[in-house]
């Protein structure tokens, strides 16, 4: 149950979005167990944001974890996800943030697991 939210202040057009969604759900298979069936994606563009004192494009991930995963797992995702901004978005990956939180409760269509 993963989700992947990503905060730009970048314009991200509908094909673009189409693209990162397509791209992180190959990604989100660096994370054993989870898959793009279980993968939710919510992109924010255009967003007031700050980074290094200046509003040059940037972005942050904030990636949501049923469950755990080992470093080595959130490492390559970092470095996919970091991959996917600077390729579509044009972001320098100094210019990008992943952070993750993990968590033994998730609840789905009105029960948790």
């Amino acid at each position: 149950m993963p989700f992947i939210h990503i905060h730009t202040n970048t314009t991200v057009s509908a094909d673009k979005a189409d693209a990162i969604k397509a791209k992180l759900g190959k990604a989100i298979t660096d994370i054993p167990g989870k898959s793009e069936q279980w993968l939710m994606v919510g992109i924010d563009d255009a967003a007031t944001l700050y980074f290094q004192g200046n509003d040059a494009p940037a972005a942050i991930a904030q990636v949501s974890l049923y469950g755990s995963a080992s470093g080595n797992a959130l490492d390559r995702l970092t470095s996919d996800i970091t991959e996917i901004l600077h390729g579509e978005l044009a972001l320098e990956p100094g210019r990008i943030y992943v952070s993750y939180m993990t968590t033994p409760d998730w609840g789905w269509s009105g029960r948790n697991f």
